[in-house]
């Protein structure tokens, strides 16, 4: 089943900030991730949250998503959003009709 990592990123240091972005799809490939939103406009319809950056990213399962986020090679880089960002992130197993 797909899991899903879900990320509202508001960036306050862009400069620290960049240095994770550009390295952080390079360690998506051996976990089987992809981006599937990373940043784009967002429109609120309903309800008063104002997302900052939203980030999707689509695993095979939650056991890869866990396996990416704990690795050595993101690990190395997470401190970048860290101290470039505040974050909110959850972790959502997809929907299996």
């Amino acid at each position: 089943m797909s899991a899903y990592c879900i990320a509202n990123i508001e960036v306050h240091t862009p400069e620290t900030y960049e240095s994770y972005r550009r390295h952080t799809a390079g360690t998506l490939p051996p976990f089987g991730g992809r981006f599937l939103v990373r940043g784009g406009k967002t429109q609120v319809v309903e309800g008063s949250w104002q997302p900052a950056r939203l980030v999707i990213i689509e695993f095979p399962s939650m056991d890869d998503l866990q396996a990416w986020y704990r690795s050595p090679a993101y690990q190395a880089i997470v401190g970048g959003r860290r101290e470039g960002a505040h974050s909110e992130v959850v972790f959502v197993e997809g929907f299996i009709p």
